[in-house]
């Protein structure tokens, strides 16, 4: 890396300020070259004309120099914060390349801050999701592990598996120090409590999904209970078509918005029956697929017409989905109720026509108790892999342990260390060397 880097931070397009960001053991030197000064103080804003070769002036920007390692990416930094707009940043990069810098690649300053112990994996993960983010919660999230939550949540798992396998290791090669006489009992029980702890966050991870993609709710019930009117009510726009005539909408129909500032993807399926006409059929049976896929299901129900064996195989259906929150709704709830479905408190009643603030606030009450906690959270399907991994070989471990078998016990403990170190970074044996003699009294 003693090649210097260049490249406008900012996003396409016109604005007021663009910035182009400079990384690399040149960098101040281009940097007083551009701007024919030489006496920068770091992390000090300087108002200065930018050059050309021909000594004509290109513009007048804001210049920050970061030095090294106190930077983004731990190596001297300049920031020139141009005016917006395409040709003046490109003009600023050209000049910069002239001096001796070249184009980096996509990502490259943070691979740099990430190879210079700047950040770990998991916070490069945040950054560019947080680029992406879909919504406020899922900022949060982002931002709380850009600070290191999830970091120091997988350092302090792994250093109480290095002290495990540093047991281990001594029991194995040390026979003859004094060890305790219960030490495999002290291992095993710490074992599993880390493994519960480490499961339970996998499982809490899969089940807040939503946050970062959108949680994903479906709308079903028999043909013309209101689906389409919901939706409809929801989105505040005549999105689906609304008709009289049972089976009209006969495929999904998805949309997204936004409750509370969480970002949801609501679908409104075909109206499960029995048919026998064979396109129907085909919706029908992708209403049944989306609502096994989703996290959330909207079941409705028509309070003025009298149940019926299609009602009763929708509440069976609904028993059947085990993980799956479910909200039961009556629609129509301003019309003479005919409806028997309503005997207990499960229900709620409401009126796609009038009224669905019932319901908005339902929705509201379970994506806070999904989303608003302060348990790790692993943000990407690479990280759940990696921590389902270290939990499988733990378990593998366990059993070895039960057995005396330590040699097998710290092969499973090994790998488990590194699936969990490639969440963050690369597992370092020395670490577990560390581990191993810190133990050990003065002078052994």
């Amino acid at each position: 890396m003693r090649d210097s880097i260049v490249a406008i931070a900012t996003a396409p397009g016109q604005g007021s300020i663009a910035i182009v960001r400079l990384s690399g053991v040149d960098a101040l030197q281009i940097a007083q070259k551009i701007t024919q000064y030489h006496t920068f103080k770091p992390r000090y804003a300087h108002l200065l004309s930018l050059y050309a070769d021909d000594n004509t002036t290109l513009d007048e920007a804001i210049v920050i120099y970061f030095k090294s390692p106190h930077s983004f990416t731990g190596e001297d930094v300049v920031e020139f914060q141009c005016h917006g707009g395409v040709i003046v940043a490109r003009s600023v990069v050209s000049r910069v390349l002239d001096l001796g810098a070249r184009l980096a690649t996509a990502g490259e300053f943070t691979k740099r801050a990430y190879l210079l112990n700047r950040i770990d994996l998991s916070q490069a993960e945040s950054i560019a999701n947080l680029i992406n983010a879909k919504s406020e919660n899922a900022a949060k999230v982002l931002v709380r592990q850009l600070k290191g939550s999830l970091g120091n949540f997988v350092n302090s798992s792994k250093d109480q598996l290095l002290e495990l396998l540093a047991y281990s290791e001594v029991n194995i090669d040390y026979a003859e120090e004094d060890l305790p006489l219960d030490i495999v009992a002290q291992m095993s029980k710490r074992l599993s409590t880390l493994q519960q702890h480490l499961q339970k966050t996998v499982q809490s991870s899969k089940r807040r999904e939503g946050v970062m993609n959108g949680f994903k709710v479906s709308i079903i019930g028999k043909p013309n209970v209101g689906k389409s009117s919901l939706l409809n009510a929801l989105l505040d726009y005549n999105r689906a078509i609304v008709s009289t005539v049972a089976g009209t909408t006969r495929d999904t129909i998805e949309e997204e918005l936004y409750i509370k500032g969480y970002l949801v993807r609501i679908i409104d399926t075909a109206g499960i029956r029995d048919s026998s006409d064979e396109i129907e059929s085909i919706g029908i049976q992708r209403s049944i697929e989306s609502a096994r896929e989703s996290d959330i299901i909207i079941a409705l129900f028509d309070a003025s017409s009298p149940t019926d064996d299609n009602d009763k195989e929708i509440i069976e259906f609904l028993k059947s989905l085990d993980e799956t929150i479910t909200i039961k709704v009556l629609n129509k709830s301003d019309l003479a109720k005919q409806t028997d479905l309503d005997q207990n408190s499960n229900f709620l009643n409401i009126s796609c026509k009038h009224n669905i603030s019932a319901l908005i606030d339902k929705l509201e009450q379970i994506l806070d108790d999904q989303t608003c906690s302060d348990e790790t959270m692993l943000v990407s399907l690479r990280q759940v892999s990696a921590m389902q991994k270290a939990t499988d070989e733990i378990d593998l471990a366990q059993k070895q342990l039960e057995h005396g078998e330590l040699e097998l016990f710290s092969f499973h403990i090994h790998a488990a260390i590194e699936a969990m170190s490639s969440i963050t970074k690369q597992f370092d044996n020395d670490e577990m060397l560390d581990k191993m003699f810190s133990n050990f009294c003065l002078g052994k």
